[in-house]
């Protein structure tokens, strides 16, 4: 089966991991130069530029000319297709957290008992 084009949607968009990134630098609310965001992300500036089109055709980043920059916006709210997608996996994870909870709370339980019993027997002694 072929891949889709990372620019068909956003989950694609946002499956690079520099395009996540670029992305978390964008979360601050405020517009980003491309060359702001090359410094911060490390990449090569046509690296960056490639990746901001990509986020930018999914809509999830906006671009304005200010004189002789771009900057980019993130438009947080084009990834909400993934945070509701992620959401309904929210309750196993919220279940396997409280059964791990639960698992380390009844051990520690278990090893209290275990050295107040040694403490009676009189098994449990200082050298």
């Amino acid at each position: 089966m072929a891949r889709a084009a990372t620019t068909t949607d956003v989950f694609n968009a946002v499956a690079e991991p520099r395009r996540r990134e670029i992305i978390g630098l964008l979360s601050d609310g405020r517009e980003w130069a491309v060359n702001d965001v090359v410094v911060r992300v490390n990449l090569a500036q046509p690296a960056v530029s490639k990746h901001l089109g990509v986020l930018r055709e999914v809509g999830v980043v906006t671009v304005v000319k200010r004189g002789q920059q771009r900057m980019y916006r993130l438009e947080a709210e084009r990834l909400k297709p993934i945070y509701e997608w992620a959401k309904t996996y929210e309750k196993l994870w919220t279940g396997q957290i409280s059964r791990i909870k639960q698992r380390a709370e009844q051990k520690a339980m278990d090893r209290i008992a275990r050295e107040n019993q040694s403490d009676e027997n009189g098994t449990r002694g200082d050298k």
